[in-house]
Order: C-alpha cells, then sequence, then structure tokens
C-alpha cells in the first residue's frame, strides 16, 4: 500500500497486521457534488478478531470478550464515510480500528482496595450528626404559645 502512513500502533510493539486488514469501498452520502456519484470513497475496514495471529493471546480473549456486542463471526469492522477523500478515510478507519483494538485489549484496572476510616473522623462525623440532631429537635413547636 503505497503512501499509507505506515503501522498503526495498537500498544507497545504490537500493531495492525497489514496483511489480514480486509478493506471494502463503497460509494459515500455526504458532501462531495458531482464528484460523489462517481467515487467510492467510504471506507469498511474488517479485521478477523478471532483468527489472527498478531496480537498475543491474552490480549485476543480480552479483545473477544470486550467486543463480543460488536463482532460478527469473530470479525471487528470500522467504517469510515467523514472525509472526501478515500485515503483520508482509510486513515481514519485504520486509526479507529488501532484505537478500538487498543480499548478492548487493554489491561483491567486494579482492584480497589478499601481504605479503613481513621476513627477519630469517625467519631466526630457522629458527634456532629448527634449536635445536628439536637438543634432539630429544638425546633419542634409543641411547647409555644
Amino acid at each position: 500500500m503505497d503512501g499509507m502512513s505506515g503501522p498503526y500502533v495498537i500498544r507497545g510493539s504490537v500493531s495492525l497486521p497489514e496483511a489480514e486488514l480486509m478493506w471494502r469501498f463503497s460509494r459515500s452520502s455526504g458532501p462531495g457534488g458531482q464528484h460523489v456519484n462517481t467515487s467510492d470513497t467510504q471506507v469498511e475496514l474488517s479485521f478477523d478478531l478471532s483468527r489472527t495471529e498478531a496480537l498475543p493471546e491474552v490480549w485476543k480473549r480480552r479483545a473477544l470478550e470486550r467486543l463480543a456486542g460488536r463482532l460478527v463471526d469473530g470479525v471487528v469492522t470500522v467504517r469510515s464515510s467523514e472525509h472526501r477523500s478515500q485515503w483520508r478515510n482509510r486513515e481514519a478507519a485504520a486509526v479507529r480500528l488501532a484505537a478500538l483494538l487498543a480499548e478492548a485489549t487493554a489491561p483491567p484496572p486494579r482492584p480497589r482496595k478499601p481504605t479503613r476510616i481513621p476513627r477519630g473522623i469517625n467519631e466526630r462525623r457522629l458527634r456532629q450528626k448527634k449536635q445536628r440532631a439536637e438543634i432539630k429537635r429544638g425546633r419542634t413547636g409543641r411547647d409555644w404559645g
């Protein structure tokens, strides 16, 4: 592919394998005047996630799990038609796919470690609550008038 701006890095040293990307082009709606009726500017980029060898096994499992709703037979598809030139739409689609895979293969966040509330702070909170309750109890108008 000439002129494509190089390997699209997913994360670290892993990038989208050019050989495994399937491109489809079709006529795009939107701006372009008469030109739009003759050129296939909409780009559809598919990547077979279930069969790829380019991703580490752990990442692949993670991505298949997280993108389950987007996959059709293990293939993830990204569409781009916001630009008037096919080349720019190709760029956009590839970048979008790389970002999607980067997000889907990211390691899960560390579990939150619960911290204990210091006793002094808790006691102060309870004291203030009691005070507030006293103030409010003093507002009942049963012995007025």
